[in-house]
């Protein structure tokens, strides 16, 4: 049997910021278990597309649909290898879920692997887990990261930052440097013949 991944979403959670990963650990091997507060395996979750423009915010536009594939109340955290966390306007709501709060709280007890990227940082700020780490956010979740006693790093959004079991990137741009922090993480070794 394959490693097993749970990943955190919710309504207008960022398009590339669960569609890419999710299919990136799909491709490698992995089962992935996408959850969301008070929903089922084959409810839906929408996406919203961040974009940067000439304002000086992110632009938001409707994605698509993304189909859960686990009962959110089925989930038991100690069959999962690492947590992936989604970013998008997803986060700042879901982490009002006190089991949301445990799930994440128990990768970081156990040490597994754990991935965040933009403003899925708030639910490990909500969390408590952040104390004592470096790691990176979007930009304007930087100041909870500070306040919730961790070392934020603002690197540009194609990077990733590893701390520990915990690699976090600033947006979508970093999809791939927080893929690779977190395959390694996971003992993933990738090669080519």
């Amino acid at each position: 049997m394959g490693k097993k991944i749970l990943m955190l979403a919710g309504d207008f959670v960022e398009d590339y910021e669960i569609m890419v990963p999710y299919q990136a650990l799909l491709s490698v091997g992995f089962d992935v278990d996408v959850i969301c507060p008070d929903k089922k395996a084959g409810d839906k979750v929408a996406t919203a597309i961040h974009d940067f423009t000439e304002f000086q915010t992110y632009l938001e536009l409707r994605g698509h649909n993304f189909v859960l594939n686990k009962d959110f109340d089925k989930v038991n955290p100690a069959e999962y290898d690492g947590l992936y966390v989604t970013g998008g306007r997803a986060p700042e709501y879901i982490r009002l879920n006190e089991k949301v709060l445990e799930y994440t709280r128990h990768f970081f007890e156990t040490n597994k692997p754990v991935a965040a990227i933009c403003h899925g940082i708030q639910i490990l700020t909500a969390a408590g887990v952040v104390k004592g780490r470096t790691l990176t956010a979007y930009v304007a979740v930087g100041p909870e990261v500070t306040l919730a006693g961790g070392n934020f790093k603002e690197i540009p959004a194609d990077q990733a930052i590893t701390d520990g079991n915990l690699t976090t990137s600033p947006a979508w741009p970093g999809n791939a440097a927080i893929l690779k922090g977190f395959y390694k993480l996971l003992g993933v070794e990738i090669s080519f013949s």
